[in-house]
């Protein structure tokens, strides 16, 4: 059976004043959260530490629009490191308890506080012995009178125009979620390297985890001269080996000089070919720019970008240990 669309009602709004609308729903959130920023005190910091405390998992248990706020919340808080995971209150009631153990802590999330199916779940908390925090916009609600400590999400008003969507309360839910997030990052003193390691797959874990050492040339691979070389010596080296560039070296292998294809061009456009025979001491690059190899990877990509360079030397205690081209840092997903 096929539907017929059916007609809507439609205002004639012009532009400006549809903005207005839009422009007002964000500053309505904005002014709710800055109210809350002004009002949390100690309750926030005791939920923190609970969270940072847990030596099980943090669970996250919310129904409906509230639900899908603590889903990312438990997401962000698995990212910064605290075990935490979602649990549908009402999967909850049905079986999926058998999830929880007595080493977890509970986030629960309720506008209402009075929320059937998330009450329905409190008591096997309680019952565990683990420790409850609650989230909801009721200070007096049975959830908030049953729960360890109790952050008070409550709003003046929805931000839609109705005032009736869950807007504002779950914007709201979403800061304080982040706001705890934020806190138990402090006291877990996660760095960088930590976070990364929960993000192995995507360009911010690549960014932070992959170091030169990784991703550089090394033995035959590199493009290198000595002192007493010609220019077309390294030009031999440069296109045999790719890189763009030779690495010139004096008679104990310590990095001299860099000599470029594009220093090249600029040579033969200058001289014509018989710069070809030219010792390369007499126009190659002096004390080029080197990265060690336990740097970064982003940090060569850095570099290279802020000097326009293609390629960078890797070495140690001034001897050439690689080289390392942006092609590689490319393709290692870098950028």
């Amino acid at each position: 059976m096929v539907s017929l669309p059916r007609e809507r009602n439609s205002i004639d709004y012009d532009d400006e004043r549809l903005l207005e609308v839009g422009r007002s729903v964000l500053l309505m959130e904005a002014e709710e959260i800055s109210r809350a920023a002004s009002r949390v005190g100690k309750e926030l910091v005791k939920a923190a530490r609970i969270i940072n405390r847990c030596e099980g998992r943090l669970v996250v248990v919310g129904m409906g629009k509230s639900g899908l706020v603590g889903r990312k919340i438990a997401a962000t808080l698995a990212s910064l490191g605290t075990p935490a995971f979602f649990l549908h209150a009402a999967e909850g009631a049905h079986g999926d308890l058998g999830m929880v153990c007595r080493e977890d802590a509970g986030l629960f999330l309720s506008n209402s506080g009075q929320t059937r199916e998330v009450l329905e779940v409190l008591p096997f908390f309680r019952r565990l012995g683990a420790p409850v925090i609650a989230m909801t916009g009721n200070t007096s609600s049975r959830l908030a009178r049953d729960s360890d400590v109790v952050i008070d999400s409550g709003v003046a008003r929805e931000a839609d125009p109705l005032g009736l969507a869950p807007t504002t309360s779950t914007t709201l839910q979403l800061a304080l979620g982040d706001a705890l997030a934020g806190m138990v990052t402090e006291l877990r003193g996660l760095k960088a390297e930590d976070f990364a390691m929960f993000h192995p797959g995507g360009s911010l874990g690549k960014r932070l985890l992959l170091r030169v050492s990784d991703v550089m040339a090394t033995g035959d691979r590199v493009p290198r001269v000595s002192l007493t070389a010609s220019v077309r010596e390294a030009l031999f080296e440069i296109t045999s080996k790719g890189f763009g560039a030779a690495i010139i070296e004096d008679e104990k292998g310590y990095v001299s000089g860099i000599f470029t294809d594009g220093d090249l061009r600029r040579l033969l456009e200058d001289r014509g070919v018989n710069a070809l025979s030219l010792p390369i001491v007499e126009v190659m690059t002096k004390d080029p720019k080197t990265i060690t190899p336990d740097r970064l990877a982003a940090e060569a990509m850095h570099i290279m970008e802020e000097r326009e360079i293609s390629c960078l030397i890797v070495s140690e205690s001034g001897r050439a240990t690689g080289i390392v081209h942006i092609h590689e840092l490319l393709k290692a997903g870098v950028i």
